[in-house]
């Protein structure tokens, strides 16, 4: 894994986008701070850059870099939620202006994923983690589904878990600064 992690990392530095697997489905992801690598996702989705895209991060410390507050609800329930789960926080801060939604929120997820954690915690900054494929088609659920056109639009295709059967999406739940949440995606 040290060596995918490596090679990942360079991708990264370097502004490319890569095709990863993540805690939930295969991604596309780049430097969630670099808005040069985000508009890179954005055309090979096919996707409008007014809808926004998810951030991993490595933990609840990083988390905070790019949340102006981060409410006590989120942190309860990252900490007992059984499956992945994805935070709309209001007030993002340090990302590229691209990926952050008109209405100043970031979707972010502290994934259970020891290669999302490393790759985030060694570029020490939020990977955007978007699905392989172009924008409204099916979300592939293995390797083997995802269309030659993301294979061939990324700059790496991190070569780990190739067999794994991926799960569905995160659950979405947007928490305001003010603790009011709203359940997006179960």
């Amino acid at each position: 894994m040290q060596t995918e992690i490596n090679n990942a990392l360079q991708i990264l530095k370097n502004g490319g986008i890569i095709l990863y697997p993540t805690d939930t489905v295969w991604g596309i992801g780049c430097d969630a701070t670099n808005p040069e690598a985000v508009k890179k996702v954005y055309n090979l989705k096919n996707r409008v850059d007014s809808k926004a895209l998810i951030c991993l991060v490595a933990d609840d410390r990083m988390l905070k870099q790019y949340v102006n507050t981060v409410p006590e609800t989120a942190l309860n329930i990252i900490e007992i939620s059984e499956k992945p789960t994805t935070i709309i926080y209001d007030d993002a801060k340090n990302l590229a202006p691209n990926l952050i939604a008109d209405d100043g929120s970031i979707a972010i997820r502290i994934p259970n994923d020891d290669f999302c954690y490393w790759i985030s915690r060694k570029l020490n900054k939020p990977l955007v983690s978007t699905s392989a494929n172009i924008s409204g088609d099916p979300t592939p659920k293995s390797f083997k589904e995802i269309s030659d056109e993301i294979l061939k639009g990324v700059d790496y295709v991190v070569n780990l878990h190739h067999e794994k059967i991926c799960n569905k999406p995160s659950s979405i739940i947007k928490i305001s600064n003010s603790n009011v949440v709203k359940i997006i995606r179960e």
